[in-house]
């Protein structure tokens, strides 16, 4: 089935998606069923193994759903298991300076564009497709995706946009509100006049946007090609609140 977050990127359609922290696979496949274009793999904040990633991307396919899986961190190592079970994207959090950016982009990528070890399983579906195709298309796949979600970052962000290799940027406005001291205050002028100029800066580069959290009218009109605004946990306390709800006052 064909990938609906590439279709779109490649139609300039916005994808809607689902972050994912439960463990269960079971909440991979209703997503991708359900039509979400991307599942976001929380790895970062989640309590996920790199066992139970593997089974949510492995969840989605088949379903035309795409797999993005964000990292705990910006660190070859950590970086290395995630790519070798073939996900569509990688977010990489905190990218705050060039430097960090070129770090990320050369974890992802084979010699001698990069760092990346070789290992290759999943993504050759277990040797049955060649390898040096595959080594070819690994230039751009999977998509290097860093995050700005620091006032360090947006001061660097000129050089960070110059990094060659990098496929989206991921506005964090949380941790981003966060470093300039008002944590969480979504609404604040002062935070909202920084991520509409870093959100100017990435479409006049011509790189992809994207997010996580927000209100979605908003962020299209900031360009955003890839948006999600709810989560398994999230999208669950949601429904069983309103199920309750209803009843109460039937």
């Amino acid at each position: 089935m064909e990938n609906r977050f590439f279709k779109n990127i490649a139609e300039k359609k916005i994808s809607l998606g689902c972050v994912v922290t439960l463990s269960d696979l079971t909440v991979s496949e209703l997503a991708g069923d359900c039509g979400m274009d991307f599942i976001w793999i929380d790895a970062e904040h989640a309590p996920h193994t790199i066992d139970g990633v593997m089974k949510h991307l492995i969840a989605v396919r088949g379903t035309g759903c795409a797999g993005l899986v964000r990292v705990r961190a910006n660190e070859p190592m950590l970086i290395k298991p995630y790519l070798d079970l073939a996900p569509d994207g990688v977010i990489i959090p905190m990218v705050n300076t060039a430097e960090q950016a070129r770090a990320a982009v050369a974890a992802c990528r084979y010699p001698l564009t990069g760092i990346r070890g070789c290992g290759v399983r999943r993504a050759t579906h277990y040797g049955a497709d060649d390898f040096f195709e595959y080594r070819a298309a690994s230039e751009t796949k999977p998509l290097v995706i860093v995050q700005i979600e620091h006032i360090e970052a947006v001061k660097n962000l000129d050089a960070i946009l110059d990094v060659p290799g990098i496929g989206s940027i991921c506005v964090g406005p949380c941790d981003l509100s966060g470093s300039m001291g008002i944590l969480n205050q979504m609404n604040d002028p002062e935070l909202n006049k920084v991520i509409d100029e870093v959100c100017a800066k990435v479409k006049k580069k011509g790189l992809l946007l994207g997010t996580a959290a927000g209100d979605f009218p908003r962020w299209r009109d900031r360009g955003v090609d890839w948006f999600t605004g709810t989560s398994d946990w999230g999208a669950m306390a949601a429904g069983i609140r309103a199920w309750k709800k209803s009843c109460e006052e039937a």
